[in-house]
């Protein structure tokens, strides 16, 4: 049987099928709070050979890196504080969001959900939003800026954010509850029976319905069994065996947390569940300690550093321990066989970076950004570029959808071109 609805509109248009999906390229965002010690960022020299004390992590993974000095965010720059919410607001948008802490938020759509219905059209989800920290979407977070603001980073339009899961356990209990990686082959054959369309056992009435409702309903109604054609498309695809491993832990630390979200991202697409998936190692200005590495200190305090070398050596702790953990996600990529003697990395963009440059001015120019892995051949790695002008952050996001399959002309505020030097 299937519940029809008052006739309300639940349809949702399915963009065209491209050769991006086929190929299995993927997009993540991976946001890190309050800042980077940019002097122990920034590689001293341009072009290949790049190093510094903060991106040491990634050095295994030199070939599928690219750092990129010199890029602004401009549309991330608050109205008389609340750099934080602001800018973490317009970390995938590039778009200036409305200044409230009330209901009447603002903000464009992210470049994860324009790449979501692409990348991974036709996969059990569109996209994944994930984090290590909680908090709801509501009040004042950052000197009257909303916390939807500051708690997520990802957008499926101007007023809506997506909430991001923290908990370890609920996500695997999202993606895997019920999944029996041992079923025998009959029982997945069986299994698969159980999933056929019910629209077409029940197409006869939908036609003897449609007859009796006018213009309106009939249009109501088309696009409800639409939506309900999509959930099925989905849901038939064929069942394969994936093996999800152990179910993480509850009450785990801050760092474990995010251990185990990475692996959940890898294991998301080791199934090829999603392509596209969000992080937030923390909110906007995160208080979080770091006792995993010996700082106790709360990290927003520290990032407004005054310039003291015992602060800034710490943060260079926290930041060293950030890429560390973007590391540990190339790691894992690198482990999945993506076929024809590609990796996960190979296919993958990871676009990295944080809200504002350095915690302690809160400016939005020459921010850290990092793109780790090579979006199917298309990204230029294993260089460090540096732009004295023209560096805008939206024309990079063009430049990282045109090289997973999706031409724009234009994103977010100020993006009108391709970023010169993304590109392979």
């Amino acid at each position: 049987m299937i519940a029809l609805p008052f006739f309300a509109s639940l349809g949702r248009s399915r963009p065209a099928r491209g050769a991006a999906a086929a190929q299995k390229r993927r997009f993540v965002g991976f946001y890190l709070p309050c800042g980077i010690v940019m002097s122990n960022w920034t590689p001293a020299t341009e072009g290949a050979g790049w190093s510094s004390p903060i991106l040491a992590p990634l050095a295994p993974y030199a070939s599928h890196t690219l750092v990129l000095s010199g890029v602004s965010n401009l549309p991330g720059r608050s109205e008389g504080g609340g750099d934080h919410a602001a800018g973490t607001g317009s970390f995938l948008t590039a778009t200036h969001v409305r200044k409230t802490a009330n209901a009447d938020i603002l903000n464009g759509t992210s470049v994860d959900q324009v790449l979501a219905p692409i990348l991974s059209e036709g996969l059990q989800y569109p996209s994944l939003e994930l984090g290590t920290d909680g908090g709801a979407a509501v009040g004042d977070c950052d000197t009257g800026y909303s916390c939807a603001y500051a708690r997520s980073i990802a957008w499926a339009g101007p007023t809506t954010p997506l909430p991001k899961q923290t908990n370890p356990a609920a996500v695997f209990d999202r993606l895997f509850a019920g999944y029996d990686p041992d079923a025998s082959a009959a029982e997945i054959v069986k299994r698969q029976h159980y999933r056929q369309s019910v629209l077409d056992a029940s197409l006869d009435q939908a036609t003897s319905l449609r007859g009796q409702l006018g213009k309106t309903d009939q249009a109501k109604l088309d696009e409800y069994l639409t939506s309900v054609r999509e959930v099925e498309a989905r849901v038939s695809q064929p069942i394969q065996v994936c093996r999800p491993g152990e179910r993480p832990a509850t009450g785990l630390s801050f760092a474990a947390r995010s251990r185990a979200m990475i692996d959940l991202i890898a294991i998301a697409f080791s199934c090829d569940l999603t392509r596209v998936v969000t992080f937030m190692l923390g909110n906007a200005g995160s208080s979080n300690t770091h006792p995993q590495i010996g700082v106790t200190e709360a990290h927003h305090e520290l990032s407004h550093h005054m310039g003291n070398a015992t602060n800034l050596a710490k943060l260079t702790q926290i930041n060293t321990w950030e890429i560390g953990e973007l590391a540990y996600l190339a790691e894992k990529l690198a482990a999945i066989d993506d076929g024809d003697g590609a990796t996960a990395l190979d296919n993958t963009a990871v676009f990295c970076s944080s809200e504002i440059e350095d915690g302690d001015a809160h400016r939005h120019t020459n921010l850290p950004v990092v793109v780790v892995g090579k979006g199917g051949g298309s990204i230029a790695t294993g260089v460090h570029r540096r732009y004295t002008s023209g560096g805008v952050m939206a024309d990079l996001f063009i430049a990282l959808m045109k090289g997973l399959g999706h031409d724009v002309a234009t994103f977010g505020d100020d993006g009108t071109r391709p970023l010169a030097g993304v590109l392979a």
